[in-house]
């Protein structure tokens, strides 16, 4: 095991959130706090005052719906991860109304050693209608406007660092959230585990960043100085771009984090880049040396674009598939893939 220097504080900026401070963040696509962005939320307000008073405002109204919860034994120490196998994950799942968890989480708190509990990403409209009513951030624009929000519960834990396919606006509305950012080019040096066996559907780092080991994982060390990291105080929250990597550690015996992820600037019936990665890894992975190589031209050439417009030499009518992105050609192109995937 070997410790690691602090890494550099996320930048900041101050104030309640509006459209305009979101496109500036969006644009400059990196991560930054946004102190006392939500600081008017009644949840907030009852975040502060403390686990009982966040515990009596959930529960105010009855939950709509059954929720799902995972729970981790104390000898884990609050970290959600695969078991020492890497066969499975080393956290049962239940199922069950909210105010029960609620008052198992406030029972765990006065425990010297409790086992780690979380309700995590439950879309609060369906779940606490009356904390999507009294809660709400101001208008944002279309693409998050529409997103409804996620609700993440639990005490001391450690959620392993993965990322999102998506853009991310965490709340930090109870308690206390220490965020670790890293860049999306740090995948190699992040050591990710399985893609086929997560413990939330995205693959995680496989390093402890509490207690790095570097002498089994050694290029932790190069992706923990691109590192960035802040703690969160209720009312804070964090713009996370696209992929980036962040673990979070939750620092209290009562923690809620609202959140929102949108996608915006894809056209509409785009397919998974995420699944194209798995088709790549299928079709192309398996392939010698040298044809991979190829391949890799070819992304280049067509997908990538790195010597610039790869068609331009084609009429408009004879573009096809590698023309202007239109929603016709879209499903055109899904249809070719169905096609192609069925044979």
């Amino acid at each position: 095991m070997t410790d690691l220097p602090p890494p550099s504080a996320l930048p900041e900026r101050e104030g309640p959130i509006d459209a305009a401070m979101l496109a500036d963040i969006r644009a400059a696509n990196a991560p930054v706090v946004l102190r006392g962005a939500v600081q008017d939320w009644p949840l907030v307000a009852a975040g502060r005052a403390g686990a009982g008073a966040t515990i009596a405002y959930l529960k105010r109204a009855p939950s709509a719906k059954p929720v799902g919860a995972i729970m981790a034994r104390p000898e884990e120490g609050g970290r959600f991860f695969y078991n020492a196998e890497m066969t499975g994950m080393n956290f049962a799942k239940a199922q069950g109304r909210l105010e029960m968890f609620l008052d198992d989480l406030l029972h765990a708190a006065s425990i010297a050693n409790p086992p780690a509990m979380a309700v995590q990403s439950e879309i609060i409209p369906d779940v606490l209608p009356h904390l999507a009513a009294e809660n709400r951030l101001p208008p944002l624009g279309p693409a998050i406007d529409r997103v409804a929000p996620r609700i993440w519960i639990g005490n001391r834990i450690t959620v392993a660092p993965h990322y999102d396919v998506m853009e991310n606006l965490a709340v930090c509305v109870a308690g206390r959230r220490r965020f670790t950012l890293f860049p999306p080019e740090q995948i190699a040096n992040l050591y990710p585990g399985p893609i086929e066996l997560t413990p939330a559907g995205t693959p995680v780092s496989v390093v402890d960043p509490r207690a790095p080991d570097l002498q089994r994982f050694p290029r932790f060390a190069a992706a923990w100085d691109a590192a960035q990291q802040s703690t969160l105080e209720p009312g804070d929250a964090l713009y996370i771009p696209y992929c980036w990597w962040h673990g979070v550690e939750s620092l209290e015996s009562v923690n809620i984090l609202v959140n929102y992820w949108w996608t915006q600037g894809v056209p509409a019936g785009t397919g998974s880049a995420y699944d194209a990665m798995l088709h790549a890894l299928y079709a192309i992975k398996p392939l010698p040396p040298h044809m991979r190589a190829i391949w890799r031209t070819w992304f280049d050439h067509f997908v990538f674009e790195t010597g610039g417009d790869p068609v331009a030499h084609l009429p408009p009518q004879a573009r096809g598939m590698l023309g202007p992105v239109t929603p016709s050609l879209l499903e055109r192109m899904r249809q070719i893939l169905r096609q192609a995937l069925s044979k």
